[in-house]
């Protein structure tokens, strides 16, 4: 028999609006504690020096994290002309600075060349892995990791603002594993230049917005600010409702993703791994928005039941949740 999990089994997403100066795995650990749940984790990391949308799952919704993680984020970011870091950003160290100030004409002709699918170095402090350790941790021993070219997709990238010759504000869409701060590295060389990120903030992943997330400091039970979540004050039962207008469901990070509503039969048949087959006339009916291949959500009596694959007449079971 397994190992019991402390904590209460909690499911759902979290959207917290992280601060500048704390890691992505503390925020997590604050939002658990709060909770008091079993399991939990992130959708996307964010370095300490940026802020902006952290989504948290708990529970179950861990399960559809790779919906999140794979998902559009939007970040807004600056860039600080004439001095580079070895983490390229502001937290780390200058290694080369340069007197060159790229002008507004000469940026904006830069950006078409950085917008679609492109070819990026991941910086050296990263967490990929190379022959098994990752880069960061290489680069902090004073090697220089041997990191290759990956393609990214960026959707769009627009300068915003120049509020003084050393530094520009930009606004980016882009797709999965793209580093802001390598965008900033490499337009700085397009320019003849050297640059580093100093103010990095995210303002969307996948279905969650800036405007929707919640502060950390409303998870922070241990500055003793948070009074308005006391147990004596509250009773118990308001103490949960006042947690629980903060907790997202379980199909918050699959929007977009088609749905069908199956019998209980059906899904008594996923809960123990099985496909269902939709063969019939009226069972093609149900099923005419999902193609061949695509995940869809299985649901019951209103409930989420599982991630299936639409495949040869079937749905099989990618993930099912225990709710």
């Amino acid at each position: 028999m397994g190992r019991k999990r402390k904590g209460n089994p909690v499911h759902g997403w979290v959207i917290v609006d992280k601060p500048a100066g704390i890691g992505s795995t503390p925020v997590v650990g604050k939002v658990r504690r709060y909770f008091n749940a079993q399991k939990a984790g992130h959708g996307g990391t964010l370095d300490p020096f940026a802020s902006g949308v952290l989504p948290i799952a708990l529970g179950e919704a861990t399960k559809t994290m790779a919906h999140i993680v794979d998902g559009l984020k939007t970040y807004e970011f600056t860039v600080a002309w004439g001095t580079e870091t070895d983490t390229l950003d502001i937290d780390g160290e200058v290694t080369a600075t340069s007197p060159v100030r790229p002008t507004r004409e000469e940026i904006e002709a830069a950006l078409p060349g950085f917008i679609g699918t492109i070819e990026q170095i991941p910086p050296a402090f990263s967490a990929i892995k190379v022959d098994g350790q990752r880069a960061y941790d290489l680069a902090r021993s004073g090697e220089q990791p041997e990191l290759a070219p990956r393609e990214v997709e960026v959707i769009d990238l627009d300068l915003i603002d120049m509020p003084d010759a050393d530094h520009a504000r930009f606004t980016m869409t882009c797709g999965k594993g793209t580093y802001v701060r390598a965008i900033g590295r490499d337009l700085a060389k397009k320019l003849g230049t050297v640059a580093h990120i100093s103010l990095l903030r995210r303002t969307r992943v996948g279905p969650f917005r800036a405007e929707n997330a919640v502060p950390l400091a409303e998870f922070d039970l241990d500055s003793g600010e948070n009074t308005s979540f006391s147990l004596e004050a509250l009773g118990e039962n308001a103490h949960k409702a006042a947690r629980q207008r903060h907790l997202l469901p379980l199909q918050a990070a699959l929007d977009g993703i088609p749905a069908i509503a199956l019998s209980e039969a059906e899904a008594m048949r996923l809960r123990n791994g099985q496909a269902v087959s939709l063969l019939r006339k009226l069972d093609l009916e149900r099923v005419s928005g999902i193609g061949p291949g695509e995940i869809a959500l299985a649901t019951t009596a209103d409930r989420a039941l599982a991630l299936v694959r639409f495949e040869k007449g079937a749905l099989h079971p990618v993930r099912v949740f225990n709710l």
